[in-house]
């Protein structure tokens, strides 16, 4: 059994979080709410992320109990699956919501660079398409990413059933696309048929994993395996390309793939929130800041690229027929 003082100290947090839970809910002995619906019963900073009196007073008898265990040199522990975090304003997570926006704005401003470089500062073909081949992948590439971090700030600020579906998905597919653009630019697929052929069992597989999350079960084993070994083969193939290039800015290729798999520790390294707000999770997303900038910077370098060779090409293809016509006249 527990000392007085112990069982005094849990007393007095259980009195702190009935007097918080309970101060906005209204219901009658049947459960029936008094006075109008229980929503109306919330502050607006609760109401416009769901939570009710019943996940609120939850949520302050979490922390309550972390207190104790705090004061009785307890180590924090998981509840429902998930870290004590504590909230700000309503939302959830907020270092980690902070830190997908941040994330979504350097997609947006990469993808917005890119698009900019390619269509405006670099030469166009007659047809006004770009020299480029992959323009178009790259630009699913920035849309899917830019929704993945909308839904990730979406499902740290109010994990739900549907927000967190929506955020696991929205990471496969990314996950997905970005393994089919790792093997049509680093094997440098030009083909329409032969990129379909491609594209097809793996968007099959994707597709798949998808509804197998959202319709049957929400594995979060399965799940944490197969993004793992997509991240996994993705970072080989572009770390064994750069090995084997000459291309001018491999280097930043380098520094991300080398980022990107210290990253991936931080995701299976899990530790309890500092100061009930910064995890290992959250590490994660602030270390995507940066690889990401330079991840956009090797987009653009290889897109000046590509594009000056197939320039120089054309302009020997010219040259060579302009021989051959003299040769003739």
């Amino acid at each position: 059994m527990l000392p007085e003082s112990h069982w005094r100290v849990a007393q007095g947090h259980a009195v702190l979080a009935r007097d918080r839970c309970f101060q906005h809910c209204k219901f009658s002995s049947d459960g029936k709410p008094i006075d109008g619906p229980w929503y109306m019963h919330e502050p607006l900073y609760l109401r416009w992320k769901q939570w009710d009196c019943c996940t609120d007073c939850s949520y302050y008898c979490m922390l309550a109990r972390e207190e104790e265990r705090t004061k009785l040199g307890d180590k924090p522990v998981k509840y429902h699956g998930k870290w004590p975090f504590r909230r700000v304003y309503g939302i959830q997570e907020p270092v980690a919501v902070a830190l997908s926006a941040v994330n979504l704005a350097v997609q947006f401003h990469g993808w917005v660079s890119f698009f900019i470089l390619v269509y405006y500062k670099l030469p166009l073909r007659p047809d006004k398409k770009t020299y480029y081949e992959y323009t178009g992948l790259w630009h699913i590439y920035g849309i899917l990413s830019m929704n993945s971090w909308l839904w990730s700030a979406v499902f740290h600020s109010r994990a739900v059933e549907l927000t967190e579906k929506l955020d696991l998905s929205s990471a496969v597919a990314l996950l997905g696309f970005s393994l089919i653009l790792t093997i049509l630019r680093c094997f440098n697929v030009r083909d329409e048929a032969t990129r379909v052929m491609i594209s097809a069992p793996l968007l099959a597989f994707v597709t798949t994993h998808i509804m197998y999350l959202n319709f049957y079960e929400l594995a979060y084993g399965l799940n944490r395996i197969v993004c793992m070994g997509m991240v996994v083969v993705q970072l080989l193939i572009w770390a064994i390309w750069a090995g084997g290039s000459n291309h001018p800015a491999r280097w930043k290729l380098w520094t991300v793939v080398v980022g990107g798999g210290l990253a991936m520790v931080l995701e299976t390294y899990d530790f309890p929130p500092y100061m009930g707000y910064v995890d290992a999770h959250a590490l994660w997303h602030a270390t995507s800041i940066p690889l990401t900038f330079l991840w956009w910077s090797f987009v653009r370098d290889d897109a000046e690229f590509r594009t000056s060779a197939m320039l120089k090409k054309r302009l020997d293809q010219m040259k060579n027929m302009s021989h051959a016509a003299t040769c003739i006249l």
